[in-house]
């Protein structure tokens, strides 16, 4: 017989990954939702082997982090955790379940978890290049800047000097003299 291994989106677990306490987490509801178990199942599991799961792997969230995470909605309402406050699982914490819920779809979703932890790492890395690039741009162009100006500076000066009369170098003649000669037919 041939077994079934449903591969769970990426893009579905980066959604799932939230920032609580500085780190970056799933919440064990949401955990439970992609292994397809229930909630209450997940957590026991977690209890019967909480030695796997030291503070840094997996930690319960604050009263106040849960209000804040109906507010900002992530999670419909404080009812929808079930009385209790949820486990947020780090990265470790997955990759620690795998060992507690044996089962091919706890197998394929720590697969696609793994694998959305490492994108979101490669993005940050990114972002973080990409910051750096921008300010050493900017520092560049700062002394550039002054340069530009002060190539301005001088280009409207003379411009200045180009609009002031200018002496004619030479013998004059006035126009009324001109015309004058020009009436009398010299």
């Amino acid at each position: 017989m041939e077994k079934r291994n449903e591969t769970v989106p990426i893009e579905i677990v980066e959604k799932r990954i939230l920032l609580i306490r500085g780190r970056k987490v799933i919440l064990g509801p949401h955990l439970a939702e992609l292994y397809e178990v229930e909630t209450r199942a997940l957590n026991q599991a977690v209890k019967r082997n909480i030695d796997r799961f030291p503070k840094d792997f997996a930690f319960q969230i604050y009263k106040s982090e849960a209000e804040w995470l109906v507010s900002q909605n992530v999670i419909p309402h404080l009812k929808y955790l079930g009385g209790s406050l949820p486990y947020a699982f780090t990265e470790q914490g997955v990759a620690m379940l795998s060992g507690v819920l044996n089962s091919e779809r706890a197998v394929s979703v720590n697969i696609a978890v793994m694998r959305a932890f490492v994108n979101i790492r490669r993005i940050i890395m990114t972002h973080k290049e990409l910051i750096q690039k921008l300010r050493k741009l900017e520092g560049k162009y700062k002394k550039h800047d002054w340069q530009i100006k002060e190539v301005f500076e001088i280009l409207r000066r003379l411009m200045i000097e180009e609009e002031k009369p200018k002496k004619r170098i030479g013998f004059c003649v006035s126009q009324d003299i001109i015309r004058q000669s020009l009436a009398q037919g010299d």
